[in-house]
């Protein structure tokens, strides 16, 4: 169903994983979609496949967001939907973690983020969906994941703020916390494919549904909290985890 036609919708880090598998469901549901990312060839080749547009955008760096919002202004003017993808996922015990591995993330998942709608607010429309990419790391102890939970938490807690101080302009705002989705993370992580692969395998006996998501799963949960189906919804998160975050301890 073509829900969303004649909305203007950003994913940030659209040009892959759940950003993409995004970018492809609101352009579905009838969205002109814009997506961003700092690799300038695979945001071609989003806009090849999807139909969208590709703006280069490093959502660490104020100037890029500065750019970034200009740009969208000037070819849409005013904007609809906003889903806050872009996101670093690095890990290290609290005994060995970095100065830099604490920066680079907290400066793109929570700095990043949180001025990106920021700027993003004069732009945004009255009535608009924002819609933030969490994680169930949030909530889960895991090991040697600290900064990156912490980060996720902190976006959590923005996330109810700042439906709070936009629901006079009727602007939704909530978070979709995916649990494990299967892409090709042992790339991003630095591990082998091999200790990846037993990971997940031992990860997937916790889920209840007993294995990965899909990238287009969590995308379809971002379609609905775009969508006046999700009229009444705001300050809310979305938990899509196949039952990872409520199984049974015995």
């Amino acid at each position: 169903m073509k829900n969303l036609e004649n909305k203007i919708a950003i994913v940030t880090g659209g040009n892959s994983g759940i950003g993409y598998a995004a970018a492809a469901e609101l352009k579905a549901k009838g969205a002109n979609v814009i997506v961003t990312g700092r690799n300038k060839e695979a945001l071609a080749k989003a806009e090849a496949e999807l139909n969208v547009t590709g703006i280069v955008a490093d959502q660490s760096d104020l100037k890029s967001i500065d750019a970034l919002v200009e740009k969208v202004a000037a070819q849409y003017g005013k904007i609809d939907i906003v889903f806050l993808n872009a996101g670093i996922a690095s890990f290290a015990p609290v005994d060995s973690a970095s100065e830099e591995h604490y920066d680079s993330i907290m400066n793109v998942n929570v700095k990043g983020v949180y001025f990106t709608v920021q700027k993003l607010l004069p732009i945004l429309n009255d009535g608009a969906s924002i819609i933030f990419n969490t994680s169930v790391n949030a909530h889960l102890g895991m090991p040697n994941s600290s900064v990156y939970a912490a980060s996720k938490a902190a976006v959590l807690s923005l996330n109810k703020v700042f439906a709070t101080e936009l629901a006079p302009r009727k602007i939704r705002v909530n978070a979709v916390s995916p649990g494990p989705v299967e892409t090709p993370l042992y790339g991003k992580l630095g591990l082998e494919k091999a200790e990846v692969e037993g990971f997940g395998a031992l990860l997937g006996e916790k889920i209840l549904l007993k294995r990965f998501a899909q990238s287009s799963e969590i995308a379809k949960t971002v379609g609905f909290l775009a969508s006046d189906d999700a009229s009444f919804i705001t300050g809310s998160e979305i938990v899509v985890d196949g039952g990872l975050t409520v199984n049974a301890v015995v």
